[in-house]
């Protein structure tokens, strides 16, 4: 094991403490339990909700069932956009990592898993759709039936609204997702506008046909749908109200990562993560924002090749990106609730802590499990890492073979005092390092990729 300048008394590699020598005094708690339980609670709460009206008789094929049919369908889908808003996400982060430390374990342990709340969209996204589908179902029937309120054009709408929602939903499967991730954005997006171009004008059609009876402007504004489509339109533009065309700089100290340095008058809050693209309307991929060099304006990302897009990046840099929205915080923020925290990263993992390990150099440690370190990221980029970090463990496989990364992980964490660990890795490494340490009583945390 390869101590960068170690000062530390107990130096990892010679620690006689091993992972196998600590029994799991307990059965650790699932580190997707909270994202599943919110999905879960969503979905449940509808159905008791729809059983509810089974038995009272409100889901009869009449307009005022529809409208009501129509309203809590729009209402999930507007629960489902709230949790993928960038100010959303920065206030559940801020609001949850403002408990002090001295509260307890359990408490701080749920709170810093804030970034579960992607279990709200998924839920609210289902259930919306599935209330579209009961929606349409029994809007034949009062088609069919000539009721007044509702037309030949109403029930197109609504039908393309249906098979739109069932496709987004069908895009978003998880492995699908990671394997056709352009696709996947894509249907999002442009479903999405979609979806919100027909809810309005299906709004319009129903004002419309009520005019009989109360004027149009009436009709529209006493309707819960209109401002609830409102609302949902409004957090759907707001992000490209910010859509900004920047100036970038592009370094590659490799043919596998490169350096972007971006000015263009705001530096993002440590721990922040920003989505930049090539195309304004698709291709959007986010990264971590680094503080610049000390003395230099911006800040920095880093990329890594991992597919075409960030391949294609690297080997023909742009001059500009675009950004929009604003920066949302990532994972890594949980660190506020604990004392000292152990970051474990594999390769380019690097990147979304590097901004806490160069700015909390008494709170974090790091454990940096990669391949040619200095090859690939460049020398400048490593000396930062070891002068804020002189307790470093690098691990440069290259040199050292690949090793067992939660048992060197175990050993820097007794080393270093932390209470907490936060891992930045593949799903597969991940996954077994908060599984482990979660067993052994231990908060740690890692990305769950729900997006």
């Amino acid at each position: 094991m390869n101590v960068v300048r170690s000062t530390n008394t107990t130096d990892p590699a010679e620690s006689t403490a091993s992972a196998s020598d600590v029994a799991p005094p307990v059965l650790g708690r699932r580190r997707t339990a909270l994202y599943a339980a919110l999905l879960v609670g969503v979905l449940i709460l509808n159905a008791v909700f729809f059983l509810l009206g089974v038995f009272a008789g409100w889901w009869r094929p009449q307009a005022s069932s529809l409208q009501l049919i129509a309203a809590i369908s729009q209402l999930n889908l507007l629960l489902a956009t709230l949790p993928r808003q960038n100010w959303m996400v920065n206030l559940i982060s801020a609001v949850a990592t403002r408990a002090p430390v001295s509260w307890p374990l359990s408490l701080r342990w749920r709170l810093a898993q804030y970034y579960h709340v992607g279990g709200l969209h998924v839920g609210g996204a289902l259930a919306g759709t599935a209330w579209y589908v009961i929606f349409v179902i029994l809007l034949a029937p009062s088609w069919a039936d000539g009721i007044d309120e509702y037309d030949d054009l109403s029930v197109a709408i609504a039908m393309v609204v249906v098979v739109v929602l069932l496709a987004i939903c069908f895009l978003a499967r998880p492995n699908f997702r990671r394997k056709h991730h352009d696709i996947f954005e894509a249907s999002h997006r442009f479903g999405t506008w979609l979806v919100l171009l027909l809810a309005w004008t299906n709004t319009m059609v129903l004002a419309k046909l009520q005019t009989p009876q109360r004027s149009f402007g009436e009709a529209l504004l006493s309707s819960p749908i209109f401002w609830m489509v409102l609302v949902s339109t409004s957090l759907a533009i707001w992000p490209w109200l910010l859509l900004r065309r920047v100036r970038v700089s592009v370094t590659s100290p490799s043919s596998h990562a490169a350096i972007v340095k971006l000015d263009h008058g705001y530096v993002p809050n440590v721990g922040t993560t920003r989505s930049i693209s090539r195309n304004a309307l698709f291709g959007w991929h986010p990264f971590a924002c680094i503080p610049a060099v000390a003395g230099e304006p911006g800040y920095r990302m880093v990329i890594s090749r991992a597919g075409g897009w960030t391949s294609n990046f690297i080997d023909n840099p742009p001059t500009h990106v675009w950004v929009k929205g604003i920066p949302t915080v990532g994972v890594a923020n949980a660190k506020r609730l604990f004392n000292r925290v152990l970051y474990v990263v594999t390769g380019s993992g690097i990147g979304p802590v590097l901004g806490h390990l160069l700015t909390d150099t008494q709170g974090a440690r790091l454990v940096w499990v990669t391949k040619t370190p200095r090859a690939t990221y460049g020398d400048d980029l490593v000396n930062e890492v070891e002068s804020a970090q002189p307790e470093a463990v690098i691990w440069n496989t290259s040199e050292q073979g690949k090793p067992d990364v939660f048992e060197i992980t175990y050993q820097a964490f007794v080393a270093s005092g932390a209470d907490a660990v936060i891992c930045v890795s593949n799903k597969k490494v991940t996954d077994r390092i908060v599984a482990e340490f979660e067993q052994r009583g231990t908060p740690a945390f890692g990305p769950i990729w729900d997006s």
